[in-house]
């Protein structure tokens, strides 16, 4: 990666990489948090013989990210005790010539798959959202080392009170740290400002100040979406009835989703696959999703048409193959119902609320999957009031993509009776 050794680090950065035992980092986003626990899991492997460490995150996609850094840490730092030939790194495995090992594995729901090693440290990648029943199989691991000074090391933006990450902070053998967006240099002070214009004050309070706030409320409840994750992915599709919901990547994002579900006889939805693209160009989101088409032949494919998924949109109504089957479902837009006008909604609460009740009824299946339901948990909620007093629902949260392209694949249910009309508004 060629950056570390030209790298400046802010107090609190040397203030962790000089401390032996637990740590606990909470912090709001790009402060530099996953950089310094990259720079202290390589540190720990290069001057400690023999060691084991870990690096876990809820889904593979984070905890790989966290694990490129470390790896380029050690390219830069210390190259010649990086094993290579057979033992050379993989995708989740480090080995240095000094004995010491360095694993990368998603925890899944469960852990189930990282039980039965013994490690010396521990580091947790967004610790926040790793499922409570995963710390049962894995904080095991390391307590037979830590007479010996093994540790771990929970790095995360915060998400509520509750869960084992929250009580680390309230566990006095957690030396804890908590970094503001705000105090980092690197940060531009007028994002910021436009951040905190554009968010309401908990959720700014959560995502950039660090905080945990009590008045953000999880939409979709673990539980629930647990009892809807049932399927696996078939290896036969009967193309009858299939939708396809996208979520575009926004600016600065880099990741795409394409969900596809179909309805059954009885009205029922069954989610078939589930597809993440990153760091695609439009006309390659297009192919993609022409592709798809190409294959399942989409009854209806839903798509939001506004910021960058608004060059997606053309490109799909100009195509002869998509045109008439694409609809734009936009999260900003108003909702006016004829009958009563009213009652009107911003469109992105009733998409969520269309889900929800899916969901609530037993009337949709997700596919058995990690990222699924990380994305799901991810969706929070609070009420907020404009200046007349009046209660608004806000629905956000930081990995909402898959989420996103779900309720658009769900509308499939709703789009044969709209009786609506959709009007463009600036929120």
């Amino acid at each position: 990666m060629g950056n570390f050794n030209t790298l400046r680090l802010d107090n609190w950065q040397k203030e962790i990489l000089n401390y032996e035992g637990n740590i606990a980092l909470r912090s709001g986003r790009q402060v530099g948090k996953s950089t310094i626990i990259s720079i202290y899991a390589g540190d720990f492997a290069r001057k400690h013989s023999n060691k084991t460490i870990l690096v876990i995150a809820s889904v593979e996609r984070q905890a790989f990210l966290l694990f490129d850094k470390v790896l380029g840490y050690l390219e830069d730092k210390a190259p010649k005790m990086i094993k290579m030939g057979k033992d050379r790194p993989t995708k989740s495995k480090i080995q240095l010539k000094n004995g010491s090992k360095i694993y990368c594995l998603p925890t899944g729901l469960s852990g189930r798959g990282i039980r039965g090693y013994t490690i010396d440290l521990l580091i947790a990648d967004e610790a926040a959202f790793i499922p409570e029943e995963v710390w049962s199989a894995v904080t095991p691991m390391i307590a037979t080392r830590t007479k010996q000074g093994a540790r771990i090391v929970l790095l995360s933006t915060p998400f509520g009170r509750e869960g084992y990450f929250a009580r680390c902070f309230r566990n006095e053998n957690f030396k804890t740290w908590h970094v503001s967006s705000e105090e980092c240099e690197r940060i531009d002070k007028d994002f910021l400002k436009a951040e905190k214009e554009r968010m309401s004050k908990r959720e700014y309070a959560q995502e950039y100040l660090g905080e945990f706030v009590d008045d953000l409320v999880q939409f979709f409840p673990d539980q629930l979406i647990l009892k809807c994750m049932r399927l696996k992915r078939p290896k036969v599709v009967d193309k009858q009835n299939l939708f396809l919901g996208v979520d575009i990547a926004r600016l600065g994002l880099d990741e795409s989703t394409f969900e596809i579900v179909q309805m059954t006889k009885n009205k029922r939805v069954v989610q078939i696959d589930n597809q993440v693209t990153r760091k695609t160009m439009l006309n390659q989101t297009t192919n993609h999703i022409i592709t798809l088409d190409k294959f399942y032949n989409f009854d209806k494919i839903f798509i939001d048409d506004e910021g960058i998924g608004v060059g997606v949109f053309d490109f799909l109504i100009e195509e002869e193959q998509t045109r008439r089957k694409t609809i734009s479902i936009n999260n900003s837009k108003r909702m006016i119902d004829f009958k009563d006008k009213t009652k009107t909604r911003i469109f992105k609460e009733v998409l969520y609320n269309n889900l929800l009740g899916l969901m609530e009824r037993g009337e949709i299946e997700f596919l058995d999957d990690p990222e699924i339901f990380q994305s799901l948990k991810s969706v929070q909620y609070e009420y907020t009031s404009d200046n007349l007093g009046r209660r608004h629902l806000k629905i956000f949260g930081n990995y909402t993509h898959i989420a996103e392209g779900l309720i658009r694949a769900a509308w499939c249910v709703k789009y044969k009776n709209l009786n609506i009309r959709i009007d463009t508004i600036r929120l």
